[in-house]
């Protein structure tokens, strides 16, 4: 089993961190799927607010 980089999982909680404001002890308790479901969603909320499709290349 290979851990998940360190840099990802950092990236990871400042995403949310920054849009949510969770604490750090709450964003490590959250198992990676979790951690990336929420990453996309988050994601999904900033591009129907900007406008932008989910694939640049929809028309």
């Amino acid at each position: 089993m290979r851990a998940y980089p360190v840099k990802s999982l950092y990236e990871e909680m400042a995403f949310i961190a920054h849009h949510f404001h969770w604490s750090h002890s709450d964003l490590v308790q959250l198992e990676h799927r979790e951690r990336r479901r929420w990453c996309r969603e988050i994601s999904a909320i900033n591009r129907a607010l900007d406008g932008t499709s989910r694939n640049p290349f929809e028309l």
